[in-house]
């Protein structure tokens, strides 16, 4: 790495946390280069849902790539216990906020993103192509691409790793909760008004977030269950929806579905030489109160934050700044959405009294229900 390097920050990844790094570096002195395996349009029709929280919202306008038209609002959540008392509501008027969070299909945040980032001189794209080995000293990093069959190998002084959920990797721990993920968008007779329903069940939370006139679903049951809701035709689908969710909504119809098993993974170190591992590829989360992407992008934000100013972003110091700025974030997190899903997945008598107890806490001491609503908005920042 003696020789000048072809790009300063090279990011593997280019989905909407690797594009929010590169956006929030755009107008530092580095050069960013993103690699991604997939096609441009690969997202385009991606009908993943994703819960934003207003800090998310907040940052993604500083980047100028919020797709207000794509975004519906989330203005109340009701939070309650199939077959137990208690119940607790949020509503954003508690705080003096437009919305307490958005929803968005995965492929309008990063066709917004992908559309600033074409206008963006500083960022360049590399897609179709992916990482295969890299190797790091003292002065940078050495990458070996595939790029549609051939070979290239591009120079950098910083390495990060933006890839998504890792998979049979040893330095990340794991936690199988067992649970597998149903997604869904589904009609109810009802109009959702702004309101999202975190409703949760023996078998595991179960999610409606308001998406345009109907709600995106998170259906959490194990894997045998999964296996049984796949199989069913839409009317028996949206019939044991309703028995799962009670009968608070009349769902009238579904769309396709789709699946995937759920674990907290953990990376235990989240920079090396010249490498910096954020979002999924640092921590995986379970999706109830929809932290895992919202701490990604915090991620993202932090580190721009401190390579922008910095002459080398692949200085040791730095990325050590990092990691201990992200960490009570990190474990934050991690141990509010495991601490969650340990408490409600479950059909215990004595957990369901102490849960419903806590619901009614929640409602009735609003400092308690402050925390959790701005921790689902602001993370770290949850206190004071």
């Amino acid at each position: 790495m003696s020789a000048a390097p072809d790009t300063d920050i090279l990011v593997l990844g280019a989905g909407p946390v690797g594009m929010t790094l590169a956006l929030a570096l755009a107008a530092s002195r580095h050069r960013v280069t993103l690699v991604d395996a997939t096609p441009a349009d690969a997202a385009a029709g991606d009908p993943r849902a994703l819960a934003l929280s207003h800090g998310a919202r907040q940052l993604l306008e500083t980047l100028e790539a919020w797709n207000a038209r794509a975004a519906t609002a989330i203005d109340h959540i009701h939070i309650s216990q199939r077959d137990g008392f208690g119940r607790a509501v949020m509503t954003a008027a508690d705080y003096q906020l437009p919305s307490l969070g958005y929803v968005m299909r995965y492929g309008d945040l990063a066709a917004a993103l992908a559309e600033r980032a074409a206008r963006t001189p500083a960022i360049s794209v590399l897609r179709q192509s992916r990482a295969v080995d890299w190797r790091a000293d003292g002065a940078g990093v050495g990458v070996t691409l595939q790029q549609q069959g051939e070979v290239l190998r591009l120079g950098a002084r910083l390495l990060v790793h933006a890839e998504g959920t890792p998979y049979d990797d040893p330095a990340v721990s794991v936690r199988d909760y067992r649970q597998h993920a149903v997604l869904a968008e589904v009609r109810t007779r009802e109009p959702h008004g702004r309101q999202a329903w975190e409703r949760f069940t023996a078998d595991g939370p179960l999610a409606l977030l308001p998406l345009e006139d109907g709600y995106a679903i998170v259906f959490t049951v194990p894997p045998a269950k999964a296996d049984w809701l796949m199989g069913l035709d839409d009317e028996a689908f949206v019939a044991a929806l309703q028995a799962q969710f009670g009968n608070r909504l009349t769902f009238t119809g579904a769309g396709p579905r789709a699946r995937f098993p759920l674990a907290l993974r953990l990376r235990q170190e989240t920079v090396a030489q010249r490498e910096v591992w954020v979002g999924n590829t640092a921590q995986t989360l379970h999706p109830v109160s929809g932290q895992g992407f919202n701490l990604g992008l915090r991620d993202a934000w932090e580190l721009s934050s401190l390579l922008a100013p910095s002459p080398d972003p692949g200085a040791a110091a730095t990325l050590q700044a990092y990691a201990r700025g992200r960490r009570t974030d990190r474990q934050g997190s991690a141990l509010f959405t495991d601490g969650i899903v340990r408490l409600f997945s479950n059909d215990i008598a004595p957990l369901r009294l102490a849960r419903g107890l806590g619901l009614l806490a929640l409602d009735l001491f609003p400092p308690a229900r402050h925390f959790v609503a701005k921790r689902m908005i602001w993370g770290a920042r949850a206190w004071p």
